[in-house]
């Protein structure tokens, strides 16, 4: 496509082309890896507020911060400017950059190889592909969760485990736990049945198949969903319940086009919002220590599931919180991956501290044997800070050994120089001088020793990377039409804010006329019903793009429409859903000036739903009705009275619909 045709497409049409030349898999990786906090604080200073975080907005002059950082959501807003989006769009704006190169611009900040290409129709096949995963993924777990509550197998073994394990009712359903039938594919043709395809039952994992043979991979397991940010299943873990020596006793789905272990925590999303709250991160090692801490009130705690820790599930951390407490096993092997797993929290610039368990415990059997009240006691008195924890283990192996303490020494001090912050290095060599008893300044010398290693190595990396570079092929400039913006009235900002926020969330259950059968109705059919049935969806651009995006995936698994809106390649629209979810439209003055309800939003949907539907819909009938009175007018102007008779008609119509709506909302009337 030469430079002539690209200068008109539309911002969306080109940031699809760019999105397209960078595959979906690495944006996925920038996003995940660009969190908020870190790629504004190289920019501005932030201090915490709450679960929020502050501070001078860099892109107008001002003296009072008005401008809130949301670690949790991962957008920024300026309530003094207007400005506000995700990771790339600060990026776009601060360093003028289009949305290709600040996504370059963020994969270089996080060491992400980004390999340009035009999309090709494999890559448009692989981009459908992995949404097909992802739905067979869902349609797998809640086929487990329902096998484990409502069949005989499932209830007898698999929920016997649950609870001969003391999990309340409530923790399973919350990790959605399930059990796999035992046999040969009785899921497998389960899913077949219901129209997935064998190609993407083999893909996630979930069948096994060779040649003609075919197996379910987790048969008689009881079943752990491994959910991502969003709260999309992407895996799976089983643990066999038998005592075949010969059978691995836990199984995990295989690497995929939507599951990459190394980048995945256990229990992320179910934590994610308390680690921002806190301030803080648990990491514990399996899938029941997640589940048994957080039965004790203990929520932000996540998993490694069994593999080493990694950089990019470092980085997940820290997306919320940069304060981790290591919780591993009381036994060797525990304190030994405890260890391992310190250099490369550090090297990420996180506070780490570490929890040793007594011997023998591990997170899941110490929670249940302590409760709620005797674990966090215990993790109170019990927490140790890293050097403190490292030198006394280690020194016990080192009496009257000098070359086993110096041994000591160079390792501690490995650690304490892969710390970014130079006064957090500084506080670290002087408790180490005191706990090793040697002075500072050989401590320092160590340092410098160490870090020049790590430079000089960073620097050969760095030399590799920009030969590479100067050996690829130059790219040929774009340029990205401004977007005009479009003003939304206060009645359709308000109901596409209540169809972002809430669009999934149960509404009401309505019998079909025919069938008698009772089905649920989500936020997002209503309120896209109400306006398609009466033929009142806005002629405003904006509205009508948001409208018609989120119909069209109203209905695919796991859809949600405040990452797809804020995650937008369109600038414009990130911004305009950024705008409408941040904290300060939390509570609509709308709701509360006149004292009409004191409850959360959330609390009384079946209430505010019709009710906002409602004034919508009056507002736009007021508007139509303006415009037929002006058509009456030029049609009797011009003695065309069939016309007149045709838009009275239509008049007379609009003013009943515009009584009933105004009856219905009482007072509260628009003008």
């Amino acid at each position: 496509m030469d430079i002539i045709r690209l200068k008109r497409c539309s911002f969306h049409a080109i940031s699809d082309i760019f999105v397209l030349m960078i595959d979906h898999a690495t944006i996925d990786r920038i996003i995940d890896a660009a969190e908020i906090s870190d790629v504004v604080g190289d920019f501005v200073t932030l201090r915490k507020r709450g679960v929020n975080m502050l501070g001078l907005c860099p892109f107008h002059n001002e003296k009072t911060p008005s401008f809130t950082v949301s670690p949790a959501k991962g957008i920024f807003k300026c309530f003094g400017c207007g400005k506000g989006g995700n990771s790339v769009n600060f990026i776009m704006e601060h360093e003028n950059l289009t949305y290709p190169e600040a996504l370059k611009w963020l994969a270089k900040k996080y060491n992400i190889e980004v390999r340009e290409e035009e999309e090709t129709e494999e890559q448009k096949q692989l981009k459908d592909s992995r949404e097909s995963l992802m739905i067979v993924s869902g349609f797998a777990q809640k086929y487990f969760t329902r096998y484990l509550w409502e069949e005989n197998e499932g209830r007898t073994i698999g929920l016997g485990y649950f609870r001969e394990r003391s999990f309340r009712d409530d923790i399973l359903k919350k990790f959605e736990v399930g059990f796999a039938p035992d046999g040969k594919t009785p899921f497998t043709e389960a899913a077949q049945k219901q129209g997935y395809k064998l190609d993407f039952l083999e893909k996630t994992g979930l069948t096994i198949k060779r040649d003609d043979w075919l197996r379910d991979r987790f048969a008689g397991r009881v079943m752990f969903p491994i959910h991502n940010l969003a709260g999309r299943v992407i895996a799976f873990g089983g643990r066999i319940l038998t005592n075949d020596k010969k059978t691995a006793k836990y199984l995990n789905s295989p690497e995929s086009d939507i599951y990459h272990k190394s980048r995945v925590l256990y229990g992320i999303y179910q934590a994610k919002r308390e680690m921002t709250r806190t301030d803080k991160c648990y990491l514990v090692e399996g899938y029941t220590d997640v589940m048994s801490l957080h039965q004790v009130g203990i929520e932000n705690v996540v998993a490694s599931s069994g593999t080493s820790l990694t950089p990019d599930q470092i980085r997940m951390v820290r997306r919320f919180t940069p304060n981790i407490t290591i919780i591993y096993d009381g036994d060797a092997a525990g304190i030994k991956a405890s260890l391992r797993g310190i250099d490369m929290v550090l090297e990420e610039g996180m506070n780490v501290k570490v929890l040793p368990l007594p011997d023998g415990e591990d997170p899941d059997s110490f929670a249940k044997k302590m409760g709620a009240s005797g674990f966090q006691e215990y993790m109170e008195q019990n927490e140790t800070d890293f050097i403190q924890f490292k030198t006394r283990l280690l020194l016990k192996s080192t009496e009257n050994d000098p070359v086993a303490k110096a041994r000591l020494i160079s390792d501690v001090i490995r650690s304490v120089s892969v710390i970014p912050d130079s006064i957090t290095r500084s506080v670290y060599i002087k408790e180490c001088s005191r706990l090793l008893g040697v002075a500072e300044e050989v401590l320092y010398t160590e340092v410098r020793k160490q870090k020049h290693q790590q430079t000089e190595e960073f620097r050969k990396r760095e030399f590799r990377e920009k030969n590479r570079r100067q050996a690829a092929p130059p790219q040929a400039p774009q340029e990205e039409p401004a977007v005009r913006p479009v003003k939304l009235l206060v009645e359709e900002l308000e109901f596409l804010r209540f169809l972002l926020k809430y669009c999934t969330t149960d509404l009401f259950e309505e019998e079909d006329e025919e069938t008698h059968e009772t089905r649920t109705l989500s936020v997002g059919e209503f309120m896209i019903d109400e306006l398609e049935v009466d033929e009142l969806v806005s002629e405003n651009p904006l509205f009508k793009k948001v409208f018609y995006e989120v119909r069209e995936n109203l209905y695919k698994e796991n859809f949600d429409p405040w990452k797809h809106f804020v995650y937008h390649p369109d600038a414009s629209m990130s911004k305009f859903a950024t705008d409408l979810l941040s904290e300060k439209y939390t509570e609509s003055k709308r709701w509360t000036k006149a004292g009409a309800f004191t409850e959360k939003e959330e609390d009384i949907l079946d209430i505010l739903i019709p009710r906002i539907v409602n004034e919508y819909k009056l507002r736009k009938i007021k508007m139509m009705m303006a415009e037929i009175e002006k058509a009456i007018d030029k049609a009797a102007a011009d003695n065309d009275f069939d016309k007149v008779i045709e838009e009275q008609s239509i008049y007379m119509n609009l003013k009943r619909a515009e009584k009933e709506l105004a009856k219905s909302l009482g007072s509260r009337t628009i003008n």
